[in-house]
Order: C-alpha cells, then structure tokens, then sequence
C-alpha cells in the first residue's frame, strides 16, 4: 500500500489520480447560439471501500467514480484522509498528487475511473481507526475543474 495513506501521526494520505472532462454551454444573441463555454466536470456514483486484511491476505482500499464532461476526462485525484485528523483538503493539494487513478472511457464525455492500493497488517495498524473521507479533483481536458471536499466516506476498521 502507498505511504501516501494517512497515518495517525503523519495526517498521511492515498492520493489517486486518473481522469477528467470539459464542458458545454451556450450563449446566445438574437436567438443564435455565438459561443459555448465551459461547464464544470461532474461525479456520479462515486464510493469507496476499505478492506481490512486479514491472517490470510493484504487488505485494500478502493475508489470508484464515473466522471463526465463535454471535453473528455484529463485526470482524477483523490485524498483519502481520517475525519479525526480534522485535515481540509484545498484543491491545491490535490492538485500537486501524482498517484492516478485508472480510468477507462465509456463514452466520449464519460470515463469511469477506479484506483486501488493494497493495504498490509503492519499499515494498518499504523491508520486511524473509524471515518474517513475521500477528497476528490477532476480536471477537463479543456482545463475545467471540479473539487468536492468530502465526495466518499468509509469506515477503517480492525
């Protein structure tokens, strides 16, 4: 599992990148459309999952999204992080992670993007146990973006 998940002490974190979308939107004169501008790149269906491992195997952790816009998915980053780290994620933040999520095109506006880390004994007993949020930012291809501060949430158990 990625150092980047948050440890109790560190407010350590897995970052995931992978995908994004642009937008459409008309103006109009006279009735006729002139220009379109950008709209925001939208989730749905967004979860995530945490596994703990057991004496068998290595756990997981799991964030699933499909995400759209009119201009393609460019990238999708997420911050998992504990809720008792107080932590607030800003966009900028996200938007210096390198991890990437996976994401596969289902359509040409729509991509479902899916970023998975195994997770050992050993990491996790270093997480903090209880709720944790998924902080997410898209980017279009033609650079529109959008963050939602708290877009999953999952228990981390033992």
């Amino acid at each position: 599992m990625s150092k980047r998940i948050l440890f109790p002490s560190l407010i350590g974190a897995v970052v995931l990148g992978g995908v994004a979308a642009g937008g459409l939107g008309g103006v109009a004169a006279g009735g006729i459309a002139l220009a379109s501008t950008s709209t925001e790149p939208t989730l749905e269906r967004g979860s995530a999952r945490y596994t703990a491992p057991t004496d068998g195997g290595a756990g997981s952790l799991a964030y699933t999204v499909d995400v759209s816009d009119d201009s393609g998915v460019r990238s999708l980053k997420v911050l998992a992080w504990p809720a008792s780290s107080e932590l607030d994620p800003t966009p900028a933040e996200l938007r210096s992670a390198d991890e990437s999520a996976k994401c596969r095109s289902t359509s040409d506006k729509t991509a479902r993007c899916t970023y998975g880390e195994r997770v050992t004994k050993q990491e996790a007993a270093d997480l903090a146990k209880g709720t944790w949020y998924v902080s997410v930012l898209v980017t279009a291809k033609d650079g529109g973006t959008t963050f939602v501060p708290r877009a999953a949430t999952f228990e981390v158990t033992r």
